[in-house]
């Protein structure tokens, strides 16, 4: 089945580390030529290609800030240059500003987070979108969060806002592309174990996972086998749907 992966030509935003990272490894592994978009983490970005290229795999490094409108709107044309086109688009980049109660929250932190996690996406599977209609079709698979499904927590309420409108656009842009043969779906990772929780002070995750039915956080690998599989023939009859990658959570 994943051998219909061969040669497609596939983006993914924010792939030098976590999610992104493993899901350009491991569309790679099929024979995909794969576009690792990064912003500042540039070492961990030309890691990945060579051990990608190492493996006699494909890989185009493309550096673009998501919160400048004009990146965003540059980054699938730029891709497009490197390759001739784009058959699959995977918008992983995301990030929160701001990790205080809500009623301490900043304007900034709010217009930045939504920036990053639903405006910057919208631009960018726009642009796929267009390209998309010319070739015949394509797949846009946007990476959401439980946050969506929750609605975020005191701290996380702009980030749990952002995914969820995500999660709205990927159902309408699903309805806009079939058509088109553009396939758009959404998936909704829980808690996954990433430097990420790091970044924004989480110390430890013991408490949440208690609250996981599966007893254990997920892996950026669990994530990327769902995109593998919504990428290839197995997701040619899926399309506006939200797949929660979560251990029952």
């Amino acid at each position: 089945m994943f051998q219909s992966l061969n040669k497609k030509r596939v983006l993914i935003t924010g792939a030098s580390g976590g999610i992104g990272a493993a899901t350009a490894e491991l569309f790679s592994r099929y024979g995909a030529i794969v576009g690792i978009h990064y912003n500042s983490n540039e070492k961990a970005a030309k890691k990945l290609q060579a051990i990608i290229e190492k493996e006699n795999g494909s890989a185009f490094l493309i550096k673009a800030d998501l919160l400048d409108r004009d990146s965003c709107s540059n980054l699938v044309g730029e891709f497009i240059r490197l390759t001739g086109g784009v058959d699959i688009l995977i918008n992983n980049a995301g990030a929160f500003a701001g990790t205080t109660h809500f009623t301490d929250l900043d304007n900034d932190s709010w217009d930045r987070t939504i920036n990053l996690n639903l405006t910057a996406p919208f631009i960018v599977a726009r642009s796929a979108f267009a390209q998309m209609m010319k070739q015949g079709g394509g797949k846009i698979i946007n990476i959401s969060s439980i946050s969506a499904k929750y609605g975020g927590s005191e701290t996380s309420i702009h980030y749990g806002a952002a995914k969820a409108g995500l999660e709205a656009v990927t159902k309408t842009l699903a309805r806009a592309g079939a058509p088109h043969k553009i396939l758009v779906n959404a998936v909704q990772p829980g808690v996954i174990d990433t430097p990420a929780h790091q970044k924004i002070g989480r110390i430890s995750l013991d408490e949440r996972i208690k609250t996981i039915p599966l007893k254990r956080a997920g892996v950026p690998l669990d994530v990327a086998r769902m995109c593998i599989f919504l990428g290839s023939v197995g997701g040619d009859y899926i399309t506006g749907q939200i797949y929660s990658i979560s251990g029952g959570d």
